[in-house]
């Protein structure tokens, strides 16, 4: 009620129309005051949401937000992916291992009853009593007399 007995009195005594007179109230109520500079303990504390930009544009603070989770949350997983990939990497390296030395026995087996085979072959036997090793010692007044 107060805006409107205002407007009717400029409208008098200017001779502007009321539609310039609202036009130049609506530049008035827009006018953009001066604002603080923004210091860094601002940004610290949380003063910067505030601001008449960020109300302005908070759709897109809000999809800045959203991406960064996203972007978060996706670096988190491919974390727990690169872990279970090391893990595993490792199990297949103790697998191959483990692998290569049972190959190894399974040569050998097979070198050993191949060996059998032939020593049957020749009608040679395996020994149950081990040779025993004979010394012989020379006197020294035996190597002289020769």
């Amino acid at each position: 009620m107060v805006n409107r007995e205002f407007k009717l009195t400029i409208h008098k005594q200017s001779g502007f129309t009321a539609k310039q007179i609202d036009n130049k109230l609506a530049k008035r109520a827009t006018t953009n005051r001066p604002q603080k500079k923004l210091t860094f303990i601002d940004i610290i504390k949380g003063n910067f949401l505030n601001r008449d930009e960020i109300k302005i544009h908070y759709k897109y603070f809000l999809l800045l937000f959203v991406l960064m989770m996203a972007m978060i949350y996706t670096n988190h997983l491919v974390n727990k992916k690169i872990k279970i990939v090391n893990a595993l990497k490792e199990e297949t390296e103790e697998y191959k291992s483990r692998n290569a030395y049972a190959q190894s026995k399974l040569i050998k087996v097979k070198m050993e009853s191949e060996l059998g085979k032939e020593v049957a072959r020749d009608s040679l036997m395996t020994l149950e009593n081990h040779p025993h090793k004979l010394l012989i010692k020379l006197d020294s007044t035996d190597a002289k007399a020769k």
